[in-house]
């Protein structure tokens, strides 16, 4: 009997150690399991991390990358709006002068077409006078008087334009007012000797003091 007793407890030890061995064990696996576990979420987390890092250092490539793009379009654009605007600045700058020139030379062909359209309404009045047969013969003689007079003035006007040409200048307009005479010449500048030139042609071909007459340029 007592050696019956003594084998069960022996039992109970050897169960009790099992149980003991079998707690530890499970102690010690969860240990690992956890540890392991720790260990992949932090493997994961680093490569979340350098996933991201990678990413962002992509993106701000790109966007580097962009900026530059833009960057030097922008630099491109501004270059062609300067050369466009230089271009439209020399183009209005062509056209103004062009503009100018051609005024001026509109000036010189309108005013002798209107000068002599006014000796022609002149020569056709007195003209008219003479034909008819209610005037004075005292009236008709004045009226060939002014007739011949219109008549030199027209022609002494042809022969200093046409000498004041002769002098370099590409145009020039000359306007008789009763004793005075204004000379208009196209150029840019207009010299003391220029003037004392044109003031001896007028002088000469028109038999006017130099008093009475007027040059400007144009």
């Amino acid at each position: 009997m007592e050696k019956f007793k003594k084998n069960q407890i022996v039992v109970y030890a050897i169960v009790l150690m099992l149980v003991v061995a079998g707690y530890l064990n499970y102690i010690e696996n969860d240990k690992t399991v956890e540890i392991s576990s720790q260990t992949q979420n932090n493997s994961i987390g680093d490569a979340q991390l350098v996933s991201n890092n990678e990413i962002q250092e992509n993106n701000s490539n790109t966007e580097i990358s962009q900026n530059e793009e833009i960057s030097e379009e922008n630099s491109k654009n501004s270059e062609t709006e300067e050369k466009q605007l230089n271009n439209d600045t020399n183009n209005n700058e062509e056209q103004i002068t062009n503009s100018q020139i051609s005024d001026t030379d509109g000036y010189f062909a309108n005013s002798k077409i209107e000068r002599e359209k006014m000796y022609s309404q002149m020569l056709e009045t007195y003209q008219n006078i003479l034909e008819n047969s209610s005037i004075s013969e005292e009236q008709k003689s004045i009226a060939n008087q002014e007739i011949k007079k219109i008549n030199d003035t027209k022609n002494a006007i042809m022969i200093c334009e046409n000498l004041i040409l002769t002098k370099g200048f590409e145009d020039s307009i000359i306007f008789v007012n009763g004793d005075s005479i204004n000379i208009v010449v196209k150029s840019v500048e207009l010299s003391q000797e220029q003037v004392a030139q044109v003031q001896n042609i007028i002088t000469r071909e028109m038999n006017t003091p130099i008093e009475n007459i007027h040059i400007m340029k144009k």
